[in-house]
């Protein structure tokens, strides 16, 4: 099988230059939940996009978003055929593992000024310490106010970060699993060691909050009601001596979110409504008013049927019944330094273009969203009829592990659903790996499928 690079015309070498270029902006721009929604939402717009909120009907060509609390984005393209006909779907995540702030964070401990952490899905804990990091987020006040945060990634920032212990003394750390090398409650953050001056006790902390009220107007109680994550600090980079990979914070999911976010921006007058679900919380269960189990989604749709003067049950069920979806999550690329957990014939390669995961869950499935073979035979007609290159991957070896998606939930809903996805090296570390490649053969993927299935 031949890579996506071998089949690349000068133009369209060009043309996923560009593309790239502008990804890794925008995923450098976009390191939470919220500056994904908000930076897609000033995207969306430039587009055409429209607040649904704000019109009382729809007709074919119209170009609507839905926000939902700054965390979750729905985009739509109205197709030619009613709502209720089925919609072509590609959906993806839009948070990913980090550590966050506890919500009373502010310390000090034998003339160090440190916040405390609770991590955030499923990391690594080893390899966040020692390593430059950016703190993240807003911070909501009780006058009703929110004052956005970002510390570490401005030019000219201070960096923050979590100590690690030097190999030196470490002869007991390093008998440890991996698993505990370090622990959870070690991953406190070290934010200041200047004492402030005409203070009797906590100095070091008083001046780390003088600093934080001078710069952002916050006192410690504000702390009570903030959302501050704790990312890595920089830009996305090229990686390779080639430049064909792109090394970054987030690509699990933002890799996708941002494929098919620009996927949906290329639609104009679809035969079938062309929606684009970002959602935030799958990496702890996509649970809360955020994640996919929330009605949000559903409770948005119902309303655009409305829009079409369909207002019954049946309505809303067929809407999903005939609807399909590419959820569009990130797969596990086949890495030569750990072959051993891979098969082979059944995995994601850089470079041979979109993942097709028909199954995923772990250990004989399990919680796993499985294509129907009849839509899987769907996709690849869209797929080879618009040259998408595409590749039939599993996440790892049987009994070796796995992991699960967006998918399942919106299949509950009777939707038919496929896995389709970008390979990623070094998944869940501070930082992942992805091939060009595959992010620009992502983005034809999703496009094909928004504008050809049926």
């Amino acid at each position: 099988m031949k890579t996506v690079w071998e089949k690349l015309t000068a133009a369209q070498l060009k043309e996923l230059n560009v593309f790239c270029e502008e990804y890794r902006q925008f995923l450098s721009a976009s390191k939470t939940e919220r500056l994904f929604v908000k930076n897609g939402i000033e995207a969306a717009e430039k587009a055409g996009f429209k607040d649904y909120r704000t019109v009382k009907s729809v007709k074919p060509g119209d170009r609507l978003y839905a926000n939902n609390r700054g965390k979750n984005l729905c985009l739509f393209v109205i197709g030619k055929k009613p709502l209720n006909e089925g919609m072509n779907v590609v959906g993806a995540h839009i948070d990913s593992p980090r550590i966050d702030l506890k919500p009373v964070p502010l310390y000090e401990k034998d003339g160090l000024a440190l916040l405390d952490t609770h991590y955030y899905g499923g990391i690594k804990k080893y390899q966040w310490v020692a390593r430059p990091l950016a703190l993240v987020g807003v911070v909501c006040k009780k006058d009703g106010t929110t004052v956005d945060v970002n510390i570490g990634d401005k030019p000219g920032d201070p960096v923050l970060g979590i100590s690690d212990l030097l190999p030196h003394l470490a002869q007991d750390q390093m008998k440890k699993p991996g698993a505990t090398v370090v622990e959870g409650e070690q991953l406190d953050v070290l934010v200041g060691s200047i004492p402030a001056k005409a203070e009797k006790d906590d100095r070091v902390k008083k001046a780390v909050l003088k600093i934080l009220k001078e710069q952002y107007d916050i006192e410690e109680d504000d702390f009570l009601s903030a959302e501050l994550e704790m990312v890595p600090a920089g830009e996305a980079r090229d990686y390779g001596l080639d430049r064909s990979m792109l090394l970054g914070y987030g690509h699990d999911d933002r890799v996708c979110a941002y494929t098919s976010m620009r996927a949906i921006m290329e639609m104009k007058k679809p035969e079938r409504t062309s929606c684009c679900i970002l959602v935030d919380k799958e990496e702890i269960g996509s649970v809360g008013n955020t994640g996919m189990h929330s009605r949000f989604f559903f409770n948005v749709v119902t309303r655009l049927l409305a829009l079409q003067g369909k207002t019954s049950l049946i309505d809303v069920n067929d809407v999903f019944e005939n609807s399909r979806m590419l959820s569009s999550d990130v797969s596990v690329a086949f890495d030569p330094n750990y072959p051993e957990v891979s098969d082979p014939k059944n995995t994601g390669f850089f470079g041979k273009g979109i993942c097709f995961v028909k199954y995923t869950g772990s250990r004989g499935k399990s919680g796993a969203n499985d294509a129907n073979a009849e839509f899987l035979a769907k996709v690849r007609r869209v797929m080879d009829d618009n040259k998408v290159s595409f590749q039939l991957c599993e996440l790892a070896k049987v009994d070796i592990g796995g992991g699960g998606t967006i998918a399942y939930i919106l299949a509950n809903l009777n939707m038919d659903v496929l896995d389709a996805g970008i390979a990623v090296q070094s998944m869940h570390a501070p930082f992942e790996t992805v091939s060009k490649a595959d992010v620009y053969e992502g983005y034809r993927c999703y496009t094909a499928f928004l504008k050809d299935m049926d």
